[in-house]
């Protein structure tokens, strides 16, 4: 039986117990906070230090994808051990990290490595990766791993609620709601991803607001709760998430539940206060 490892990169989000446990491959993104870098693994840079140095910066945090080498490096030592690789990843159109994917490919040509394009972030992201990680502890082949992620897709929703664009905006990764800007001041938007970069969805203007019209759009969207699978995430906003992930369960009963950290690379562009909810029916 082929043994098939299962990488992604740290904006995924997935808890670390749940990582050791599938046995995922996380390669780490960094941050830069003043000249300084740290790997977002939470071993140089805790995600609630980070959160409070990102709430008091003398200047904005910047990202960076890991190299080209970097890749080869991981994806030689992980061949060591398993037979394919299978490497799912941020969107392509809000990091550079999948290109570097791509370049540490090529100069592998006789190995095998399968790249995907998540056209995700977070959570979504994390989704794919576990589906794909649970596949591969079960044995199945490469070809059914991937055709259960590509499947599994188009299913998936998330809605989130940035305090503030600022972080958005000067970060570059306003993707298509472009268009909100004007009104920074005036909304708490609730932004979603589509074609692989944020995209506006709705525009309340409270916070409360807000949250309730989280709970309200997924009723719409959700069709049978029984087969729900959702995360609750937040950038440094306890209290908010814990608030949804009652609502949520109160109001879904939903199949599964989990809580999670937005963690320092996405937190980078969504600054602090946030939450993000993603969810799929299985």
């Amino acid at each position: 039986m082929s043994r098939i490892a299962i990488v992604t990169d740290s904006t995924s989000d997935i808890p670390k117990d749940m990582v050791k446990e599938l046995d995922i491959k996380v390669i780490p993104l960094t941050v830069i906070f003043e000249e300084k870098s740290f790997l977002d693994d939470g071993k140089e840079l805790t995600i609630s230090e980070f959160y409070k140095k990102i709430r008091s910066p003398e200047k904005l945090p910047t990202t960076t994808v890991p190299s080209p080498k970097y890749f080869i490096e991981t994806y030689t030592n992980i061949l060591q051990k398993y037979d394919s690789i299978i490497s799912i990843h941020i969107s392509k159109k809000m990091s550079g990290t999948i290109n570097s994917a791509g370049l540490a490919k090529k100069e592998m040509p006789d190995k095998d490595i399968e790249i995907i394009d998540s056209e995700y972030v977070h959570l979504p992201l994390g989704f794919l990766v576990l589906k794909a990680a649970q596949l591969a502890q079960e044995g199945k082949s490469k070809e059914e791993i991937l055709k259960s992620v590509n499947d599994l897709k188009p299913k998936i929703k998330v809605l989130f609620v940035p305090r503030t664009l600022e972080y958005l905006k000067k970060g570059g990764r306003i993707g298509k709601a472009k268009g909100l800007i004007a009104s920074l001041l005036e909304i708490k938007p609730i932004l979603t991803l589509h074609d692989g970069e944020v995209s506006q969805f709705k525009t309340p203007r409270r916070w409360s607001q807000a949250k309730t019209e989280l709970i309200n759009s997924m009723k719409t969207m959700v069709k049978n709760p029984q087969n729900l699978v959702v995360s609750v995430g937040d950038s440094d906003a306890k209290e908010d998430a814990a608030e949804m992930y009652e609502r949520i369960k109160e109001t879904f009963n939903p199949k599964r539940i989990l809580r999670v950290d937005i963690g320092t690379v996405v937190g980078t562009h969504m600054g602090p206060g946030g939450i993000g909810i993603t969810f799929y029916e299985e």
